[in-house]
């Protein structure tokens, strides 16, 4: 199957992650130009420019999720390098941790959940915003938003993350219609619990065990699934699916 990345540029946000860096990955092996969004490890962005093929086939640009106009930047920088951003993946993430157990949710504090609905909602709009009046003037665009499986099938203690996760969809089914005719497509992948090292790392066994029991596939979902199905949907490959959301969740 013909992706048709050639030449084409790709700003992947939260790119230094685990899955943002299988996602940098895909697009790269595809034949694209991937920019590379970090927050703060700049060492590690340039890490993976090199495993990318090194600075003639990716930059790093820095992406800071509470700088406003942080998003504006990265692309402006992206497109004085390269002229363009064909593919949105918007990844970056500020986690949500789940409420202290035995504390209601009523009784969680505003300065404790408000930066986690604004930190991963406002950056993205502020991202799609600036990528997506380039994509209608060359008549061909692709956005994909990563949101969670917590914003569809929900998750105990994590009301204010899921929230902020579910705004991408209303924003990707809205969006659609504003983009009628354009050549660009909007779509969201929801994954599910993902073995990012972040992961393996953190999470107790016991939870990760229970998580896989309850899976059909039997297993988590690796990095690289994740980023299979964004490179699909980002691509040419993909010619009329636009306003869904994909799971890659092993059937959960």
């Amino acid at each position: 199957m013909d992706l048709g990345m050639d030449g084409r540029v790709v700003l992947v946000t939260g790119a230094t992650g685990g899955i943002g860096r299988a996602v940098a990955h895909a697009y790269a092996a595809a034949g694209a130009r991937v920019a590379v969004a970090y927050r703060s490890n700049a060492g590690l962005a340039a890490k993976l420019v090199a495993e990318l093929g090194g600075e003639e086939r990716a930059c790093a640009v820095p992406y800071a999720l509470d700088d406003p106009q942080s998003p504006r930047r990265a692309v402006a920088e992206v497109e004085a390098r390269w002229g363009a951003v064909d593919v949105l993946v918007a990844n970056a993430v500020r986690w949500g941790e789940r409420r202290v157990p035995g504390t209601a949710f009523e009784e969680v504090p505003e300065e404790s959940w408000l930066p986690v609905i604004e930190d991963n909602l406002a950056p993205a709009i502020r991202t799609v915003q600036s990528v997506v009046g380039g994509m209608r003037a060359r008549g061909w665009g692709r956005i994909v938003l990563i949101s969670s499986h917590n914003a569809l099938g929900g998750n105990r203690g994590q009301e204010f993350y899921g929230a902020a996760k579910a705004g991408l969809h209303g924003l990707a089914r809205s969006l659609m219609w504003d983009l009628t005719g354009t050549g660009v497509l909007v779509n969201v992948v929801c994954p599910g619990l993902t073995s990012t090292e972040r992961v393996t790392t953190g999470l107790p066994e016991p939870i990760r065990e229970r998580e896989r029991a309850g899976t059909p596939t039997g297993r988590l979902s690796s990095p690289e699934d994740v980023a299979r199905a964004v490179l699909f949907l980002g691509s040419d490959a993909n010619g009329n699916v636009t306003g869904e959301a994909l799971t890659v969740a092993g059937g959960r």
